[in-house]
């Protein structure tokens, strides 16, 4: 079996860390669906996903991480296309990735103990946004 559903919500850019993991354990318990997998993916070339231990020391390390190695202050090829000064957010979002598959068994997401779902919003500007949810299995 089979069910999409999606998670909207509003987030801020300048990589803005969303925990989203309750909201992904509500659609596998409101799915029926016992044991299987869970995919989100977010339709967007400036965001991402990935897990993390969602405690305030990491969601300050990974925005200074993502400064360090790919800064929103420089020009970026893309910059010159769009003039829209978000050439960083695309080479983040590329760095990430735009989805991540989770297992579950009797409707309990197999995260460790301190993994949590996260979205990243790696844009420079705030944003509506739409993630799917797709839940496959018996």
């Amino acid at each position: 079996m089979i069910k999409t559903e999606e998670i909207k919500f509003n987030s801020q850019g300048y990589c803005h860390i969303v925990n989203i993991t309750d909201e992904v354990a509500k659609k596998i318990r409101n799915s029926g669906i016992k044991s299987g997998t869970v995919t989100i993916f977010t339709p967007s070339a400036t965001s991402g996903l990935t897990t993390i231990e969602f405690e305030p020391g990491l969601v300050k390390d990974l925005p200074e991480f993502f400064e360090k190695i790919l800064p929103s202050g420089v020009s970026y090829h893309h910059d010159e296309t769009w003039h829209d000064g978000n050439g960083f957010s695309h080479m983040r979002s590329a760095l990430i990735g735009p989805d991540i598959t989770v297992p579950f068994v009797d409707g309990k997401m197999q995260l460790g103990t301190w993994q949590n779902i996260v979205f990243l919003d790696f844009d420079n500007r705030n944003r509506s946004r739409r993630l799917i949810v797709q839940i496959m299995g018996e």
